[in-house]
């Protein structure tokens, strides 16, 4: 089977890493695909532009999972309309920190309020599907039941889609592994802040987390 290991290319023996691959124990778990990222407005809270030509290939390869029985969840972040999750009490890091790369986010203070526009998905959500709407900060896990919804599931591998890359992607990866779940990344279906980042954290992914693997070859292995 193909996978990518340090940003490059492999063959490798399928056997070896069977246990990632069987479809009635996976579930894709969908990151961050909202409004709030992808709306091409001025006034968008959390700008990731690049993630904006993934929205068709994820609900197309969403589609495709559904089709052989691969549970889908979409996750995505939502803060109390008071802030006392964030801007009100211990702002989150990036707050402060990601505009001195990017520069100012004017809208930012609207970035994932609940009952806001900025929280409506952009990818396709289907009867049957599992919604987690309760993420505070960069992991799909915290502070989340996400890990109570795939346990309850009896799911053991976990595959990784959405955006940024470089942010909570990674920050995913991480806690799907430190929860024991094996990992696989979609290395065209997820984009970071820029190249640079988004290969950097396929790399580390690709090391220390799981499997990095494009879509199609993931589909072609379930279908196997």
């Amino acid at each position: 089977m193909k996978a990518w290991v340090y940003n490059e290319e492999r063959e490798l023996e399928a056997a070896h890493f069977a246990d990632y691959l069987n479809p009635a124990t996976t579930a894709v778990v969908s990151i961050d695909m909202h409004r709030g990222h992808l709306d091409d407005s001025p006034d968008c809270p959390c700008p990731a532009p690049r993630a904006r030509d993934v929205v068709a290939p994820i609900d197309s390869f969403h589609d495709s999972a559904r089709a052989l029985g691969v549970r889908i969840v979409h996750v995505k972040s939502v803060l109390r309309p008071d802030g006392v999750d964030d801007i009100h009490g211990i702002p989150s890091a990036w707050r402060r920190t990601f505009p001195l790369h990017v520069g100012a986010i004017p809208n930012a203070d609207a970035h994932a309020i609940e009952g806001s526009r900025w929280t409506e998905w952009m990818t396709r959500v289907e009867p049957g599907d599992m919604r987690v709407e309760s993420k505070r900060r960069l992991s799909a896990f915290y502070p989340t039941d996400l890990d109570f919804l795939l346990r309850n599931q009896r799911i053991e591998t976990v595959v990784l889609n959405g955006g940024f890359t470089d942010c909570c992607v990674l920050n995913t990866a991480f806690d799907a592994n430190n929860h024991n779940y094996r990992v696989i990344v979609l290395r065209d279906l997820v984009r970071g802040t820029d190249a640079l980042l988004e290969s950097a954290a396929l790399a580390m992914m690709s090391l220390h987390l799981g499997l990095v693997m494009d879509s199609a070859e993931l589909l072609r292995r379930w279908r196997g």
